[in-house]
């Protein structure tokens, strides 16, 4: 089999719920992709709906047009995230066709495909597979923390936001590759279902994995890739937020990750926790920092969302919180992340003479 792959989106590309299609679109070492199906969209290049960035990646109006004109196809990948990781039954479709084209269908979401008799039965007349993405490790291949991501000395950022959604992963990712190109050895460390999809080596799904354990498997990950890359910086990508109700989380990363930093992501228009009155308002980025801050970690600088916003309010925010916080503030997607270099650099060099 090749690695080539078709995105599945029911309709959502242009929305938050495609993040996982975003995220391969943006770049992926596991799959090669070529193509997504999107009705709304069809007929445009997928970067160009993405972020106005031409990537050669076309959208078709279905399952069989992609097959037509996509060249050969092995993976069909479900690429959204809903909440509560439920299947749209609209979906059904798409990956029954996908099945009868003999592709093998990729989900990162909580319902299993698995656990459908219909399309496990579909799977092995037409000699593909279902993979689950987010089934949970078998309780015996679970590890429990021990403390021994204390010796670990390359320094730990975790890569956190004031809210779900708001480009973590991607900022990341980006940071990691910055590094890359000034021959650093950045390593980064998934816990959601897309990292595992981009071909990330190291991590774990944060939220498939039984709770004892999400600190052990946190350390388990950190604690591997350091000693089997040599890392020189290792960057964990964050869930959800600190304080969003829905799902908090981050203080793992930084208590039982012993992430000493973080880069904060955060959109200045954004109000509400995932657009939501009654989720109540997001604070102020100021006491996140203090929040962060009483946990023991360091907010090194500030990476901003600018959903909604023009090309010059992103810049106006953007010096707007550097006179407010007086660390780096970058908008990754507008300028990249190598203002935050310098400071990588430093937090490196000390580690090293250890």
């Amino acid at each position: 089999m090749n690695n080539r792959a078709i995105l599945l989106t029911d309709g959502l590309l242009s929305t938050p719920f495609a993040k996982t299609a975003h995220g391969l679109i943006r770049g992926t070492e596991r799959y090669t992709v070529v193509g997504v199906v999107d009705v709304p969209t069809a007929g445009q290049d997928a970067g160009v709906v993405l972020d106005g960035h031409l990537r050669d990646i076309p959208v078709f109006a279905s399952v069989s047009q992609a097959m037509a004109m996509a060249g050969p196809v092995s993976y069909a990948i479900v690429a959204i995230a809903t909440n509560g990781g439920i299947l749209p039954s609209t979906m059904l479709t798409d990956i029954k066709q996908g099945l009868e084209n003999g592709l093998s269908i990729v989900n990162g979401l909580h319902e299993f495909l698995n656990d459908k008799p219909e399309l496990v039965a579909l799977a092995n007349l037409h000699s593909g597979q279902l993979i689950d993405v987010r089934q949970p490790k078998p309780r015996n291949e679970l590890h429990f923390w021990t403390g021994e991501v204390k010796t670990i000395t390359a320094p730990i950022i975790a890569v956190i936001g004031t809210d779900c959604a708001l480009g973590k992963r991607t900022t990341a990712r980006l940071i990691r590759e910055a590094c890359g190109r000034h021959n650093l050895n950045a390593q980064m460390i998934y816990t959601g279902q897309t990292g595992w999809l981009q071909g990330v080596n190291y991590g774990f799904i944060v939220d498939s994995t039984l709770n004892d354990f999400v600190s052990g498997e946190l350390e388990h990950a950190l604690v591997s890739c350091w000693r089997e890359t040599g890392a020189d910086l290792l960057l964990i990508e964050g869930q959800a937020a600190l304080r969003n109700p829905s799902g908090p989380c981050g203080s793992e990363f930084l208590v039982s990750g012993n992430a000493r930093h973080v880069v904060l992501v955060h959109a200045p228009k954004r109000v509400y926790y995932d657009h939501d009155p009654a989720w109540g308002e997001i604070p102020s980025i100021e006491s996140e920092i203090a929040l962060i801050r009483a946990y023991g970690s360091d907010v090194i600088a500030v990476a901003l969302n600018t959903e909604e916003c023009s090309r010059d309010d992103a810049f106006a925010y953007q010096k707007q919180y550097t006179e407010r916080l007086g660390i780096p503030v970058l908008l990754p997607l507008q300028e990249g992340v190598d203002t935050i270099l310098p400071i990588i650099q430093s937090l490196i060099s000390p580690a090293h003479a250890h």
